[in-house]
């Protein structure tokens, strides 16, 4: 066995707790060079000759690592283990906390001293089940023309500035929630509603009232008592890593300059303060005049904030937050702003708007998940650009899993694109094979949306991808909904209900693990295999442009028994080499 590659330490994401009296470790281990990992555990204080012994499952893989997994059940909650490994090759070895040898006693124990309930990662149950439709209020419905800022677009109108208005309120989604229920979603997020000076509204002028182009207090209250009615949360988003120049503290500094009492809720390096041709204050991105910089560890601005959190969850009954540039404010105020947020209301989850590794927020102390932009760049490689392969795309989905404990993983919102990216339909398109191209784009689109909502975490849907919208980057991924039913792609919206109703019919697609079950480079078909209690789904896909024969072993099975492919209803005898056919950009899921 490569020693080197052996990796455990007793902390998340390698030990982590899943309850009070279990524990969850993972080990990593050189890629095919462990045939078996067991480990032998019992309580800290209990004398050697006593511990129990246990088999872990390789449950993920990518180009270099395998990747093992079991729970320790703990009635004390305090736990040692070591780990006993056998090699491929026949050779045993040890290892714990002294290191790697050919004894026990060499390698020592790991030791996770207490599982105590305060350090315990919860996320809302619910979250488990939630299927997110990411709403741009402006573009969304225009619900009360009798709001809308002076020269509205009609909605018909092409989409030519960054800086024109259509009209979309917060009435407008109360007024569609019959169709957004009829999909199957159970969770909008929203981006920011809050009083502003553009479309967008990331650069808040007032973070207790409504923007009055879509609508007041009263309307929120409506908008989330309505949704709440039909089974659907309602999330808001945070810009606490800036404001807007109107922000009353930021006019007070333009106005009094260094004499200003809120000088120092900002990282300004001299005064008088300059916004142009070049701030001398920090913004969001480089020299944004228009965004200043908030300063989280000034006490006033921190509670401030907080406050804020605070306010709209007990005001309007709102079920979270999606923090704005995240990675960009300090951890100890995100530590505040969870205990805030889950004393007003426990089962309120917090997303962070973080683009890449994101393992220093998730450790159950700041916040429950991400928008899983790890996740969306391998969708993006594989099923619309087709510049990686099955191998590849694989490898970069178990990295993103084995980087996060099962509760972060969970809690993840899984985008394909977003307000801030080009559509995927039109990235499918530019990824083309040169012929069909536009039956080709719509069949990858279709394929992606599938494993999207047959993947762990949250799917997050952008509104308008489920009617086929296209769109190049921002103000283009921001088009006016599509609400004609002939200028809307049927069928893609009939996918989506039934990949929706799909999802929610079989717990395992929610709530299950999962497991990469096959890879065939040559002909791009990927397989996975879900799991919860008793129930398991394998998984299919073809992303190809060819109906591929693949031959298929089903481990959760026994030889005779049969095997029902819930899309087509086609049953199928189990047997070592059990042959399917499967269709171009097709899918398939053997219950």
């Amino acid at each position: 066995m490569l020693k080197e590659a052996l990796l455990h330490i007793a902390d998340n994401p390698f030990a982590f707790a899943v309850g009070s009296n279990e524990l969850k470790v993972r080990l990593r281990a050189k890629k095919e060079d462990v045939a078996r990992c067991s480990l032998l555990h019992s309580d800290r204080y209990q004398s050697e000759g006593r511990e129990s012994g246990m088999a872990l499952s390789k449950v993920a893989w990518d180009e270099l690592y395998d990747y093992f997994e079991g729970i320790i059940p703990s009635d004390t909650k305090r736990v040692r283990y070591v780990f006993l490994l056998e090699g491929t090759a026949g050779d045993h070895l040890w290892y714990g906390e002294k290191g790697i040898a050919v004894n026990r006693e060499g390698a020592g124990y790991f030791q996770f001293a207490y599982i105590t309930e305060q350090d315990l990662f919860t996320i809302p149950d619910w979250v488990h089940d939630g299927i997110v439709y990411q709403i741009f209020p402006e573009r969304f419905y225009n619900g009360d023309p009798k709001n809308d800022p002076p020269g509205t677009l009609d909605w018909d109108e092409p989409l030519t500035d960054w800086k024109t208005y259509y009209g979309g309120d917060l009435a407008g989604i109360e007024q569609k929630l019959p169709y957004l229920e009829g999909l199957g979603i159970n969770v909008i997020y929203m981006t920011p509603v809050f009083t502003s000076t553009t479309n967008h509204k990331y650069d808040t002028t007032d973070y207790y009232s409504i923007d009055p182009q879509f609508g007041d207090l009263d309307t929120v209250k409506s908008l989330v008592k309505e949704a709440h009615s039909r089974g659907i949360r309602i999330i808001f988003d945070a810009v606490f890593n800036h404001c807007g120049d109107t922000f009353f503290a930021f006019q007070d500094v333009l106005k009094n300059g260094e004499s200003s009492k809120y000088a120092d809720w900002f990282f300004i390096d001299s005064f008088p303060v300059v916004q142009r041709p070049k701030t001398n204050y920090e913004t969001f991105a480089n020299s944004v005049f228009s965004m200043p910089k908030l300063n989280t560890k000034n006490p006033e601005v921190r509670e401030y904030l907080l406050q804020v959190a605070r306010y709209w969850i007990e005001e309007t009954g709102i079920d979270g937050w999606r923090l704005d540039v995240a990675n960009e404010v300090d951890h100890e105020f995100w530590r505040a702003f969870r205990k805030v947020v889950k004393e007003a209301n426990p089962e309120a989850v917090i997303i962070g708007e973080v683009w890449h590794d994101s393992r220093a927020w998730l450790r159950g102390d700041q916040f429950d998940g991400v928008m899983n932009y790890l996740f969306k760049e391998a969708l993006n490689g594989f099923f619309a650009k087709q510049n990686i392969g099955v191998r590849t795309f694989n490898n970069l989905l178990t990295h993103s899993r084995m980087i996060y404990s099962d509760q972060a993983n969970a809690a993840m919102f899984n985008l394909i694109d977003s307000h801030d990216t080009e559509r995927f339909l039109t990235a499918c398109t530019k990824g083309g094979w040169g012929w069909n191209e536009e039956k080709q784009a719509e069949g990858r689109m279709k394929l992606a949306a599938f494993f999207q909502l047959t993947y762990p975490g949250m799917p997050m849907i952008y509104y308008g991808d489920e009617v086929g919208m296209e769109g190049e980057n921002d103000p283009y991924c921001r088009k006016p909904m599509v609400w004609e039913k002939e200028l809307r792609n049927e069928s893609m919206l009939d996918h989506y209900r039934s990949i929706i109703s799909l999802r929610k019919e079989h717990p395992e697609l929610a709530r299950g693990s999962y497991e990469t079950w096959l890879e065939d480079e040559l002909k791009n078909t990927y397989g996975y295999i879900r799991t919860y209690k008793d129930q398991a789904s394998g998984l299919l896909i073809n992303n190809s442009p060819k109906t591929q024969v693949v031959k298929l072993s089903f481990p959760w099975k026994q030889e005779g028994d049969t095997v029902t492919d819930l899309i087509t209803g086609k049953k199928y005898a189990v047997s070592p080499d059990t042959t399917v056919h499967i269709d171009a950009y097709g899918y398939m899921v053997f219950k």
